[in-house]
């Protein structure tokens, strides 16, 4: 919220910035443990403008305090939950019992450990550390207005045939041959926002969320590659993309809209030869160059109609 200052508008916020925390749960039994690790960051938006032009911080929560109430909030946690819950619970917490802070911005990054098995048996409390990671941001107002997105950073996918790039515009600075055969690589970065805008009104289960994000992955995978045998072509990043954030619409009912950034990772095709030995390495869809930069860089976001994203 913008403040008229000296003639200026002026706007600020604060807040804590990548505090760690693991979190381990126990069966009844003692033997079985869940165990999540979580990079919180915090920013509150709250009227406190006294601590910039009054030299008076009496309206302002120290950020080492925000730090302590992850913990301490964790602790409290006595049954697993999603990132997604953990970022409502905290923004709940900092626009309920603080007056003057009126909107509280969560977001929360996932590490990938995930559960390992031996002599394929899932371990009790052995786990091993992943690769793409869950996100998750909780705006929360004072009013219990909500805006919830979840995500994934990381997700690195890449098949090795059924796809091409053709047809696009040709001048003199354009070297790129066209192909109806090349490798295809990505790292995807996606975003969803969810249609909750209320905390009342997100469902109770404490891993809804959690769920919900292994199955929006499943179908950006599954769109991705196409069936099992022989797959699906791909006529470009631009329209995989499109068609990925068409299949989480097309599935998820409560998701209002998607975003998705998946550069094009090249791999290159190889030819050596030298004025003795014409084909030293002659290509033939079998050798590259793997290289990630420079990358084509690919992004685009679809909403439902009326969706804020």
């Amino acid at each position: 919220m913008a403040k008229a200052l000296e003639g200026f508008n002026f706007e600020q916020r604060h807040g804590k910035a990548r505090v760690r925390v693991a979190r381990v749960w126990r069966s009844k039994d003692g033997r079985h443990h869940f165990m999540v690790e979580w990079n919180v960051n915090i920013s509150l938006l709250s009227n406190c403008v006294a601590a910039y032009v009054s030299d008076d911080n009496s309206d302002i929560v120290a950020t080492d305090t925000m730090k302590n109430t992850v913990y301490v909030k964790a602790k409290e946690c006595s049954e697993q939950l999603s990132p997604e819950k953990f970022a409502i619970l905290l923004g709940e917490h900092f626009t309920s019992f603080y007056p003057q802070v009126y909107t509280a911005i969560v977001k929360i990054v996932e590490k990938p450990w995930e559960r390992i098995s031996v002599n394929s048996q899932p371990h009790d409390h052995g786990f091993k550390l992943g690769s793409e990671k869950h996100t998750a941001e909780a705006i929360v107002q004072k009013s219990s207005v909500l805006q919830l997105t979840s995500g994934i950073e990381g997700l690195s996918l890449l098949k090795t045939t059924q796809s091409g790039f053709e047809g696009f515009i040709r001048d003199k600075y354009t070297a790129l041959p066209e192909t109806r055969e090349r490798m295809l690589a990505t790292e995807v970065t996606a975003s969803w926002r969810y249609s909750y805008e209320s905390v009342s009104s997100i469902p109770q289960e404490p891993l809804y969320f959690n769920d919900h994000y292994l199955n929006v992955k499943k179908v950006l995978v599954d769109t991705f590659f196409g069936p099992p045998v022989g797959g699906v072509y791909s006529v470009s990043v631009q329209s995989t993309l499109l068609q990925m954030e068409k299949a989480v619409l097309g599935r998820f009912t409560d998701i209002s809209s998607v975003q998705l950034k998946m550069p094009n990772i090249h791999f290159l095709p190889v030819n050596i030869s030298s004025k003795d030995n014409g084909n030293i390495v002659k290509f033939n869809d079998d050798v590259y160059l793997p290289t990630d930069e420079p990358h084509g860089s690919i992004e685009a976001s679809l909403s439902r109609f009326r969706s804020k994203m």
